[in-house]
């Protein structure tokens, strides 16, 4: 056969790059139930669509130049639902797929790649953290700070990011630029391991107290959803992309609307109580005006008074932030603040009009509030909002008190402001008002204090509200889903694009 040489040359060289670090260390993860890089893209990707980039990359020291190949780190296109996206997935089985000259290299090229040509990122992390040798002395310290737009983070396309398992230096750099974060429980991220931390500050460290999920996810608030296996990981990616455009200079691709949808009015009245006072799991009747099963929650675990996450409306991607009672009854504390104000960045980055539902008794109060910058979140809040340009629609449903109902939308910080009949408008809660304006209580005068009740509730009410065209609407709680449906084709048109004045809001703040 003609050119036999060098094509057995390539056939030797391609069975290296896929052996990744030998089948002992790839058999030892098999049986921790871990995949390797290689067959998370198989089952990240369509089919057959990977192309590799970088299979023969190898580090730039002669010690290891050897023993890693494909450099520690799979990277390549691909296609998720027919759809380009750009991957790297980090091949632990290599020096533990620390970061080098090389793979570094490779990484750059993916993401300008991936930015140029309008494809998703996606970062499939599991990293030891840099490559020592490479990155000591002052050869080390050249190898940083040439690339001046590695940390840009300027959202014309979407990233997104797995951990997979240890994950230290870039892998946690990546993970918190990105605009979505899975994490797989029993994996960890953290700025070093805890080997590492426990000898810098001499004493013992836990790697799950360190990095764990539950940190992450409760208490950072940097991961957005937390999932048991590396597949389900993975299918948490392809569903999170569906919901999103390629790149910001497009919509988000309009979906199917499953049979049944327009059929859950009667359950808003159900999820609903009677009682103003009564709590209630907003979720209810987020999928009750939603398309069938198209709610994906982000970040429920962190700042739970405020539920946000994407759903279809009529096959519309939509984002919605919604007060949710069921925890502090609705309050709005400094955890669900900055996750309200991530969350716009996420819609008008991506050209996702945001619906508020709306009811909240104001913003949790007190010294600990103060001294974690209670009123700089606030602002922080609402100088996002202004900066909002894709659609928004709030409906106040219950309470919406003090200057928390800008923050929600009121006003003319939403191009649509609807009310139900249910709603209650005001500074404070009425009977707490009474108090206030009175100094009066219910036992000191009781006939009195009702009637200064029913007073400041009347002037609070939805009526008084639309008498001052301060809603656009006041509407029957079942006809939210269709009056939403109209509103969307009336805000969005042929295809709306926002003018994501937002693309370079911090990822963290």
């Amino acid at each position: 056969m003609k050119f036999s040489g060098p094509l057995d040359e390539l056939k030797r060289r391609t069975e290296e790059a896929l052996a990744m670090g030998g089948e002992e260390k790839l058999a030892a993860r098999r049986e921790s139930g871990q995949l390797n890089a290689r067959e998370r893209l198989d089952i990240l990707l369509d089919a057959g669509s990977f192309i590799e980039s970088g299979m023969f990359a190898r580090g730039i020291r002669p010690e290891t130049r050897g023993k890693t190949p494909a450099d520690a780190k799979v990277a390549g296109y691909g296609t998720i639902s027919g759809r380009n996206v750009a991957v790297v997935s980090n091949d632990f089985t290599v020096l533990g797929a620390s970061s080098s000259a090389i793979n570094g290299k490779k990484i750059r090229h993916i993401r300008e790649t991936a930015t140029s040509r309008g494809m998703p990122l996606i970062f499939l992390g599991e990293s030891a953290g840099s490559r020592m040798p490479d990155r000591m002395g002052g050869a080390g310290r050249a190898m940083l700070g040439q690339d001046p737009f590695e940390y840009l983070r300027s959202r014309k396309t979407p990233w997104v990011s797995a951990l997979l398992g240890n994950c230290y230096g870039s892998s946690t750099w990546y993970s918190c630029m990105a605009d979505f974060a899975v994490m797989r429980k029993g994996a960890t991220m953290a700025v070093a391991s805890s080997r590492v931390t426990s000898i810098a500050i001499n004493q013992k460290v836990d790697p799950e107290e360190l990095g764990g999920w539950r940190l992450h996810s409760e208490t950072t608030g940097l991961v957005d959803v937390v999932v048991d296996t590396d597949q389900q990981a993975l299918e948490i990616i392809r569903r999170f992309l569906s919901y999103l455009p390629s790149h910001a200079g497009e919509t988000p691709p309009r979906c199917p609307v499953p049979e049944g949808s327009d059929e859950t009015g009667e359950a808003v009245l159900e999820a609903l109580p009677e009682s103003r006072t009564a709590v209630y799991d907003v979720r209810a009747i987020i999928r009750s005006i939603t398309d069938l099963d198209s709610f994906f929650e982000l970040k429920a675990r962190f700042g739970k008074s405020i539920t946000t996450g994407l759903a279809r409306i009529d096959g519309y991607s939509v984002g919605v932030i919604a007060n949710n009672p069921k925890f502090k009854g609705g309050a709005i504390d400094i955890d669900a603040m900055r996750k309200a104000t991530s969350f716009m960045v996420l819609c008008d980055s991506y050209n996702i009009p945001i619906v508020f539902l709306v009811d909240q008794p104001g913003f949790l109060i007190g010294v600990d509030s103060e001294k974690r910058w209670a009123p700089g979140r606030i602002m922080n809040w609402m100088n996002a909002l202004s900066l909002v340009s894709v659609p928004k629609i709030s409906v106040i449903m219950r309470k919406s008190y003090g200057q928390a109902y800008l923050n929600m939308g009121g006003g003319k910080n939403s191009h649509e402001v609807l009310a139900w009949p249910t709603a209650d408008l005001g500074f404070v809660d009425p009977a707490l008002g009474v108090h206030m304006l009175h100094k009066l209580k219910r036992e000191d005068d009781p006939e009195r204090f009702d009637a200064l009740l029913a007073d400041i509730r009347q002037d609070s009410s939805a009526w008084s509200l639309a008498a001052l065209y301060e809603t656009q609407a006041i509407i029957d709680p079942r006809h939210t889903r269709k009056t939403l449906k109209g509103l969307l084709k009336v805000h969005l048109g042929e295809g709306f694009v926002g003018q994501h004045a937002l693309a370079n809001w911090p990822t963290s703040y």
